[in-house]
């Protein structure tokens, strides 16, 4: 995972990810925004160890990369490579991604998409 996502966590940047988030929620989807925020969260938290957040602002560089293997202008299947790399992303670091980042993550998800 880490040599895949490597050359990514150089294009994360938190504004990056936010800017991405708010103009491309909508089209991403519940499925790909609530992962990146799960990992975003987790990220934040201080207890997460050194060698998750790489892997996690990997996978989140490479959600906000807009060079990457399917451009997201692509209609329908856009996304789908980064849910792949969420997702992966999501399996290396599972431990931290605890009931604080999942409410986190809710109540973004909240005001993005609604109840």
């Amino acid at each position: 995972m880490t040599d895949n996502t490597e050359k990514f966590e150089k294009d994360y940047s938190e504004e990056k990810y936010w800017t991405k988030l708010t103009n491309f929620a909508k089209k991403a989807g519940s499925g790909v925004v609530e992962k990146s925020l799960w990992l975003y969260f987790a990220a934040q938290d201080e207890k997460t160890p050194l060698w998750a957040k790489t892997t996690i602002y990997g996978s989140l560089g490479y959600f906000i990369s807009p060079i990457d293997a399917i451009p997201d202008i692509t209609p329908i299947a856009g996304y789908s490579d980064d849910l792949g790399v969420l997702v992966l992303a999501l399996s290396t670091v599972a431990t931290y991604i605890n009931d604080d980042v999942k409410n986190a993550a809710s109540k973004k998800m909240i005001d993005w998409f609604g109840r």
